[in-house]
């Protein structure tokens, strides 16, 4: 049985990827829990560090997975320890590796699981089944090339067009740009879904949007931590 909890507010998480936009206090859960809502691995550095606490009350074997998006199975980072004990309230640092034959040019993205397998429980007494519950969390892992400036609003740099009853947007940056599925067309000619709730480097979406005149787009951006910014409007280019 495997169930899924956020660790901060606001988190932008997918699986790998939905939009959840969740309270200004910090989630409780039990589990193993990183200290950050996402894992920026920056080129020039080489490695990045994450501090992970055992918050459930037992000690818990910490098993951490990296994950590939569809778009990009690429191996560039590792991470080590990929298992660790961790006794119950203590923290272990979790170290993440680049291992690129060549220069970044782009943010790439991949993704991390934190799972907290419990370890050392009383057994079930006779006669009554025991069901073992993990917490995981799934957090992006963000890979930052070197000399790249850090960019606190990538989504306006993104380009939206419409032709016969396509809305497409392009992001012609090397930043990831993340934001939130659903965007309305302005003035008054529907909403229409995005597949997914990141936008990668040098990519295009096209998707069927309902009939109709439209001037600009709104959408719900996320900034690179996963936290909600106000709505943003982009003119649509015909």
């Amino acid at each position: 049985m495997t169930m899924f909890s956020s660790v901060t507010r606001h988190l932008f998480h997918s699986g790998i990827g939905a939009f959840a936009l969740l309270l200004t206090a910090h989630a409780q859960a039990d589990g193993m829990v990183p200290n950050t809502s996402v894992v920026i691995v920056n080129e020039a550095d080489g490695e990045a560090s994450v501090s992970v606490t055992n918050t459930d009350a037992n000690l818990a074997l910490m098993h951490v997975t990296l994950e590939d998006i569809a778009e990009d199975s690429e191996s560039l980072v590792f991470v080590t320890p990929p298992l660790a004990r961790v006794e119950a309230g203590k923290t272990q640092l979790v170290r993440f590796i680049l291992q690129t034959d060549k220069p970044l040019l782009t943010q790439r993205l991949k993704r991390v699981i934190f799972e907290g397998i419990p370890q050392g429980k009383a057994p079930a007494e006779a006669g009554q089944a025991r069901v073992g519950v993990t917490v995981r969390q799934n957090l992006p892992v963000i890979l930052h090339p070197k000399g790249l400036a850090p960019n606190r609003t990538p989504w306006t740099d993104l380009q939206w067009s419409l032709k016969d009853g396509q809305l497409t947007v392009r992001n012609d940056t090397p930043y990831v740009v993340r934001l939130g599925q659903e965007v309305q067309l302005l003035p008054a000619a529907g909403n229409a879904m995005l597949p997914k709730t990141y936008v990668l480097p040098g990519e295009h979406i096209s998707i069927k949007v309902p009939e109709g005149a439209a001037t600009q787009v709104r959408f719900q951006p996320a900034t690179v931590y996963g936290f909600a910014v106000p709505h943003y409007e982009a003119p649509i280019q015909s």
